[in-house]
């Protein structure tokens, strides 16, 4: 790291009541110093005019100071509290420049905190992800990977990994010692019990997931099956338009919103159908790319008009792909989907669910909402989500970390009882606590740290 005193606008962009231009590295408090023509004490609010060189006013408002290492960066930290003006913001910092610091790359104020020891890298993430959240759970969650809750957890399997290291090593250096644990059972039983750790933490991680990343979920069916009206449904609000004429939706429709703080990215495509008009075929063409990254699809039918499934459902399955593939149309393997039986006000159906192997079947009306708490109910499900409030946000990085290290894990323990060779078992052990080791940054590279930090605000 440099010794270089980094400087940055703090505040989001716009006028604002209040702007924050933030200092730090060693020449802060000199800098500071200047800019306010008096000495700063630490912690301590000074309300000052804030002058340039030639003691010409840029602006008036408060100057805090906060000694290394008791600062979010580990280093001499101070912030100019001043008005929140485009303008007179940007000739604070330029005038913070001409004293001798540098602009601020994207993110390097976490950056010096993490590797200053006052954060790990979980808790350097979670701050960007509460700044980014899209719904209270979301900042909730933030907000406990960035108390440590995620971080204890990984550590707390870190170190059992650790101890059980040690005993596994120790008796393959020191032979002498007679320690058999191929047959005490003490190792076989801490790898189970640390299969069990690491999967318990791999779910919490995937709740925590969805609950940053959202869901992307893509209505398709043909035209007029109610994909619009969905779509109105789920928003609260009447977002498309909808009419009896096939057709009417020619675009792709987005809208972000969350159920139970469960973010999710909502896509209305064009009906698929076989058409001459240029604008609908392109529609058709957008509706295409949609669906072939889409976490979730749901397939809307016109319960009136097209009746009831086939009760083998995999012969259903398989007539739906059959369908999509008609328009070239391939999802992905991991899609999942939902079949949505539209118009029982009509039918006369009731609203229900039907769950098997292959597909989630509910029926419902668009139009009314009956069976719509079905069907959301059925969507979180599919999804894997669950409301808890203990959840912490995660990463997919973080995810593919544990699912390693979770892997490493089991190879582990095939070793112990198929081959009895300690010396493998010891390296599995060791590769799963790097794994571990790269969510919090106890293990990482400059290139790792260059990708995570580069995503963040300037000023953080």
């Amino acid at each position: 790291m440099d010794n270089d005193t980094i400087t940055a606008i703090a505040t989001a962009a716009g006028k604002g009541g209040i702007g924050i231009v933030r200092l730090s590295g060693p020449k802060s408090l000199a800098i500071a110093a200047q800019l306010t023509q008096t000495d700063l004490s630490p912690r301590h609010a000074l309300f000052s005019a804030f002058v340039d060189k030639n003691l010409e006013k840029i602006d008036e408002g408060i100057a805090l100071y906060f000694p290394r290492p008791h600062s979010f960066t580990g280093e001499d930290v101070v912030e100019l509290q001043g008005h929140g003006g485009a303008v007179v913001l940007n000739l604070l910092l330029a005038e913070t420049v001409k004293l001798g610091a540098r602009i601020a790359r994207p993110g390097e104020f976490s950056e010096r905190a993490f590797l200053n020891d006052k954060i790990d890298l979980v808790q350097a993430e979670a701050i960007a992800d509460i700044i980014e959240s899209r719904s209270e759970t979301a900042a909730r969650s933030a907000m406990r990977s960035l108390s440590g809750e995620f971080s204890k957890k990984i550590q707390t399997l870190t170190n059992e990994i650790t101890k059980l290291r040690i005993y596994v090593e120790a008796a393959i250096d020191f032979p002498e010692e007679e320690v058999d644990f191929v047959s005490d059972g003490y190792v076989l039983n801490e790898l189970n019990q640390l299969s069990s750790s690491i999967e318990a933490i791999w779910r919490q991680a995937k709740q925590g997931s969805l609950i940053r990343d959202g869901v992307s979920v893509v209505i398709i069916g043909k035209p007029n099956a109610g994909k619009s009206s969905l779509l109105n449904l789920l928003a609260g609000d009447d977002l498309a338009i909808v009419n009896q004429r096939a057709g009417t939706t020619r675009d792709i429709l987005r809208e972000d919103i969350q159920i139970d703080g469960l973010p999710l990215r909502i896509i209305d495509t064009a009906g698929l159908r076989d058409s001459d008009d240029e604008i609908e075929q392109e529609g058709i063409r957008r509706a295409k790319k949609e669906i072939e990254k889409a976490d979730v699809i749901l397939f809307m039918r016109d319960s009136v008009t097209e009746g009831a499934f086939a009760e083998d459902k995999k012969q259903t399955i398989e007539s739906i792909h059959k369908e999509l593939s008609s328009f070239e149309i391939i999802p992905l393997k991991s899609t999942s989907f939902i079949v949505v039986n539209n118009k029982i006000d009509i039918s006369g159906s009731r609203a229900s669910v039907d769950t098997n192997n292959y597909f989630t079947e509910v029926s419902l009306s668009a139009k009314t909402g009956d069976g719509f708490n079905l069907f959301t109910k059925s969507l979180k499900t599919l999804c894997g989500f669950s409301d808890s409030e203990n959840n912490f946000v995660a990463r997919s990085r973080h995810i593919e970390a544990i699912d390693n290290a979770r892997g490493y894990i089991l190879e582990g323990k095939k070793q112990l009882l198929e081959n009895q060779a300690g010396e493998l078992l010891a390296e599995d052990l060791r590769q799963a606590q790097n794994y571990l080791g790269m969510i919090t940054g106890k293990v990482s590279s400059d290139d790792l740290l260059g990708e995570i930090f580069s995503s963040f605000c300037i000023g953080k």
